[in-house]
């Protein structure tokens, strides 16, 4: 496979977070100290799965699609500024590319695109994000969204509301959201259950008509991630997002 260094960098909390994470990682950079990383294969065409490694190790290994490693919580790498992508039992990176990752700072590291495009929009690349778990407010869930499927309309809408709500006049909790982009972190009320039944119903942005229409379960004092992927094989979007299970 041709050799493409695509990666796109996304902060999730706000734009003062995402201007200090800046100049932090200028800042870091050839420091010592580890990071805590996790890595999604999310390229439903490939017959292959993929090794990351970070710094010239590899740290993640055989990963295949809709897998995430490690299969909960952080694999705790030296921070700095190169990863590499490659198919597994290969030594010729797919992505090469610099990122800088920060000491003591945690990671989604999101593989996308089509394996069969190796030169195109749609070849594959990654998606670093950096991660806040921190506790979410007494009574609150998080949610946020991940754009990772390359045969889903460009840009979405994201309507996150109590099962059951009728969203032809409602707002969309995340608007326009594109291909290859995270969301900000969602906050939710469970206040006044131990668990409240959410949607998630994502359209084409501007539309009312869903192509994903999922119920989660939620208690207070949770993070979720949910990537929009493809189905395995294929090039249709998925009706199920890939959740991962960030906080409790």
């Amino acid at each position: 496979m041709q050799k493409t260094p695509r990666l796109r960098r996304f902060q999730a909390r706000s734009l003062t977070l995402a201007l200090s994470l800046a100049i932090l990682s200028i800042l870091a950079t050839g420091c010592g100290g580890n990071s805590q990383v996790r890595v999604v294969n999310a390229i439903s065409d490939s017959p292959v799965n993929y090794d990351l490694a970070i710094n010239g190790t590899t740290s993640f290994s055989d990963v295949g699609f809709e897998s995430v490693s490690p299969a909960s919580g952080y694999q705790s790498v030296s921070s700095g500024s190169e990863i590499e992508f490659f198919q597994t039992g290969t030594t010729t990176p797919v992505v090469d590319a610099s990122v800088h990752l920060q000491s003591s700072k945690q990671y989604t590291v999101v593989a996308m695109g089509y394996y069969g495009d190796t030169s195109g929009a749609d070849a594959p690349g990654l998606v670093v994000l950096a991660d806040d778990n921190t506790l979410p407010k007494a009574g609150d869930t998080e949610v946020r969204i991940v754009h990772a499927s390359p045969s889903a309309p460009g840009s979405v809408d994201v309507y996150v509301v109590p099962t059951g709500t009728d969203i032809s006049s409602a707002t969309p909790t995340i608007s326009g959201l594109m291909f290859e982009q995270a969301s900000g972190y969602q906050s939710l009320s469970a206040a006044t259950y131990a668990y409240v039944l959410y949607t998630v119903i994502v359209t084409p942005s501007g539309s009312k008509t869903p192509f994903i229409n999922q119920g989660y379960t939620l208690s207070a004092g949770q993070i979720r991630t949910l990537v929009l992927v493809d189905a395995s094989g294929s090039k249709t979007a998925s009706p199920t997002p890939l959740a991962l299970l960030d906080l409790n």
